[in-house]
């Protein structure tokens, strides 16, 4: 009995479907991505216009029918920092910036981590209290905590800004409570099969298993602090020494509101580090906010 051969030429064809099929598609294809093509147009006009606002001159800035830079004038990148003090706003920022993220992540993962892995009387009645804190508006504790800063003489620094950091945050305790829950109990009944205590396993298995999620709680830090307006007007805004980069900058589109050229120059400088941090940092962040919500 002898089998036929099927030959390579007779192999099977793909057949195109029809014409009507194939228009249809390609219209759904010129729609979707004309919709993400406005919508990219959208957010990144403002963009476009505080950049090409920063390279225009003065004259060219106040001129409704310029729209286009002509010349480029990056000079007023260098202004900026001759007319204002920007290195110095920028260094408080990094200091607020810097020590309020170190404090709240060293006070919030071991609150995190003992409200979802240990067991003890109270801590459902403890995560009812992180609960409520996190729904109170801040401006409701303002008036309090300004009179106990004020009679501490911080007032003016800092310290009020970075002291509370290092008591714990509500939204980061919530945080990583959501993410440390996520991770297998498996892991941990391990190590306490091999004589690890609590803060061992905090410190050995915990954190590492949990980085995506402390460095989504960091990046919020960062983001907060370093765009946070409210409070170092409120405490800062007599000390002109230790205000940090919004209220810099608010103070200097207050002294030179007719620059608008220096005021968008200015504005540019002061997002392009978060721009960046962000871009850098997304993959990361979309990884550990998206992993929060697996387990309640």
């Amino acid at each position: 009995m002898s089998t036929a051969t099927v030959p390579a030429s007779a192999s099977l064809v793909r057949r195109k479907p029809p014409a009507s099929v194939r228009r249809r598609r390609f219209l759904l294809a010129v729609a979707n991505h004309s919709v993400l093509i406005v919508t990219a147009t959208l957010f990144l006009a403002p963009f476009v216009f505080i950049f090409l606002t920063s390279l225009m001159t003065s004259d060219q800035a106040l001129s409704p029918g310029h729209l286009w830079p002509h010349p480029f004038r990056w000079q007023n990148f260098a202004d900026v920092f001759h007319k204002s003090p920007l290195w110095r706003w920028t260094l408080n920022s990094m200091i607020y910036m810097g020590l309020a993220t170190l404090g709240l992540l060293i006070s919030s993962i071991p609150v995190a981590y003992a409200l979802s892995r240990i067991r003890w009387r109270g801590r459902n009645a403890v995560f009812v209290i992180v609960l409520i804190a996190l729904m109170l508006p801040p401006q409701v504790s303002v008036v309090p905590l300004y009179v106990m800063w004020a009679k501490l003489h911080l007032v003016g620094t800092l310290w009020p800004l970075i002291i509370p950091n290092w008591l714990g945050d509500a939204f980061s305790i919530f945080l990583l409570r959501q993410f440390f829950l996520t991770i297998p109990e498996e892991y941990l009944d391990a190590a306490r099969v091999d004589g690890c205590g609590e803060l061992r396993i905090l410190t050995t298995v915990v954190l590492r298993l949990a980085k995506p999620g402390i460095a989504a709680v960091a990046l919020f830090s960062i983001l907060y602090t370093f765009n946070d307006f409210f409070l170092p007007l409120l405490y800062t805004i007599d000390s002109p020494d230790h205000w940090t980069v919004p209220i810099g900058l608010s103070q200097f589109r207050s002294l030179h509101q007719v620059q608008w050229n220096l005021t968008m120059a200015a504005t540019l400088l002061v997002m392009a580090p978060v721009i960046v941090l962000f871009f850098l940092a997304q993959k990361v962040f979309v990884e550990g906010v998206t992993l929060t919500g697996v387990k309640g």
